[in-house]
C-alpha cells in the first residue's frame, strides 16, 4: 500500500510503471521522473516512440499537479518534439508548476537526455478537485 505521493503515483500509474517510466522526486511544484531508452521503446523508424516520451512527461505532469496534496488530472497538453532518443538514451523530465490556481494550475514539463540535449518540451493544464490523494 502507498504511503507517500510519490508511491501512489507509481504505483497506481501502471502503464507508465510498464513502460519502465518512474517518478523520482516530488516536492511541491516540482517533479522528476526518469526512463531509459529500450527496445520496446522504439517505433518503426527505430527511435523512441513519441508516446513513451509522452508518457514520461506526463507521469512528471501528474507528480507537479499532485503535490499540492488535492487530486488532479491533466485536462490539457501540448507537446514538441524536438530531438530524438535511441537505445540506452537516459531520459528525465522535469516538472516545474508555473501557475498554482486553485483549480486549474498549469505546467511546463522538461525532458532531457544524459548529455543535456532537449528532446521534447511539454505544457498542461489540469484539474485539480477539492478531494485529496487518496
Amino acid at each position: 500500500m502507498a504511503t507517500t505521493l510519490i508511491d501512489f503515483l507509481n504505483e497506481g500509474d501502471i502503464f507508465a510503471a510498464e513502460a519502465g517510466i518512474r517518478l523520482a522526486e516530488i516536492s511541491e511544484g516540482r517533479a522528476v521522473a526518469e526512463m531509459t531508452v529500450s527496445r520496446h521503446h522504439l517505433n518503426a523508424g527505430g527511435v523512441c516512440q513519441g508516446g513513451a516520451l509522452f508518457t514520461l512527461a506526463d507521469l512528471a505532469v501528474a507528480g507537479v499537479m499532485n503535490s499540492h496534496g488535492k487530486l488532479s488530472f491533466s485536462i490539457q497538453t501540448s507537446i514538441s518534439f524536438l530531438h530524438s532518443a535511441v537505445v540506452g538514451d537516459r531520459l528525465t523530465a522535469v516538472a516545474t508548476e508555473v501557475a498554482d490556481h486553485r483549480k486549474i494550475p498549469y505546467c511546463e514539463v522538461k525532458v532531457t537526455n544524459q548529455d543535456g540535449k532537449m528532446v521534447c518540451a511539454l505544457t498542461a493544464m489540469a484539474f485539480r478537485k477539492d478531494q485529496p490523494i487518496p
